[in-house]
């Protein structure tokens, strides 16, 4: 089966290429030509907004089925419609758990959640994208939310992830903040997640349906930031404990991400993606996936980068926090 990737050297996309490529399927992988593509992986390079281009790159094969990491916006579907419509088996598009309304009615959470995300943009643009899909049948649409998924080089934390910042301040004893008080929080391995997802793929019971596809553990953040600086050899976490409606007033670019995301309790019930995929399981706890990364960050220091943007935000944090 041929299967068009639309991005694919992302933290989610790659593990789930790797995962379709052991399993005998070609994939092809269409990007900027900005990141490195592995050899086993074929690539075609086009603007993701340019249906003339992407057109052209895909002239010479036809996918049965593509799947879309990089959907942000209704207008890119609208060039994935112009483009496959008619032509493909499925096309899966990689949404978001943020979608649903926070804070959850009821947990588990399961795929009858109502979406509704009230603080956050990127939320709602990924609910506009599903119901944008939903509404034109014809096209063979398989949903699937992922949550909160890390791979080897990331270190999950509230402000930004795909980095090493919270490595860097945990090992340096410096500050870092949590809102005050203790959601439960799912974390889950990008190589667990790709066994759900290509379960998905090609699968024509799943088209129409919607899955998120998560860990069945639960932590905490403070659990998160501990268990990260025991994997790094680092002290406890110099915590700073501070009231929500505080950080989000005093840094209102925090709103989206704390009360629209990880400030709100994310339990999902998995029942779903393990009756269509029985393979599916997450078999990778936290604990086991953050030694994962600070094994990664030991043989790659070249790539442990520090993002600048998100060192200074706690430190302004932090430094607002004593001065209030």
């Amino acid at each position: 089966m041929q299967i068009l990737f639309i991005g694919g050297t992302g933290n989610i996309s790659t593990d789930c290429a790797a995962r379709l490529h052991a399993r005998g399927e070609e994939v092809i992988l269409l990007t900027r030509g900005q990141s490195h593509v592995p050899e086993m992986f074929r690539s075609v390079k086009a603007g993701r907004k340019d249906a003339g281009a992407m057109r052209a790159a895909c002239s010479f094969f036809v996918p049965e089925v593509v799947v879309n990491f990089l959907g942000f916006e209704t207008s890119d579907l609208a060039v994935d419609f112009e483009v496959f419509a008619g032509k493909i088996r499925q096309y899966i598009f990689i949404s978001t758990t943020a979608a649903y309304v926070k804070p959850a009615t009821k947990l588990p959470i399961t795929e009858a959640e109502p979406l509704g995300n009230a603080f956050w943009d990127y939320a709602q643009k990924k609910q506009a994208c599903e119901e944008w899909l939903q509404k034109r049948p014809e096209f063979p649409v398989t949903i699937v939310r992922p949550s909160h998924t890390y791979g080897p080089r990331w270190f999950p934390n509230i402000v930004g992830s795909a980095s090493y910042t919270l490595a860097a301040r945990l090992l340096a004893g410096k500050p870092l903040f949590l809102p005050d008080f203790d959601n439960p929080w799912t974390l889950t391995a990008t190589s667990d997640f790709a066994v759900g997802l290509a379960g998905l793929v090609g699968n024509e019971r799943a088209i129409g349906e919607a899955f998120h596809i998560t860990s069945d553990e639960t932590l905490t953040w403070p659990q998160i930031y501990a268990e990260t600086a025991a994997a790094l050899g680092a002290p406890p976490p110099n915590l700073l404990r501070i009231p929500i409606d505080w950080l989000c007033g005093r840094f209102p670019q925090l709103s989206g991400p704390l009360k629209g995301d990880k400030a709100n309790p994310a339990v999902f019930d998995n029942v779903k993606i393990k009756r269509f995929v029985p393979e599916f399981g997450c078999r990778k706890p936290f604990r086991t996936g953050i030694r994962e990364s600070v094994a990664w960050a030991g043989t790659n220091p070249e790539q442990c980068v520090v993002h600048a943007e998100f060192d200074a935000l706690y430190d302004a944090v932090a430094a607002a926090w004593r001065q209030r």
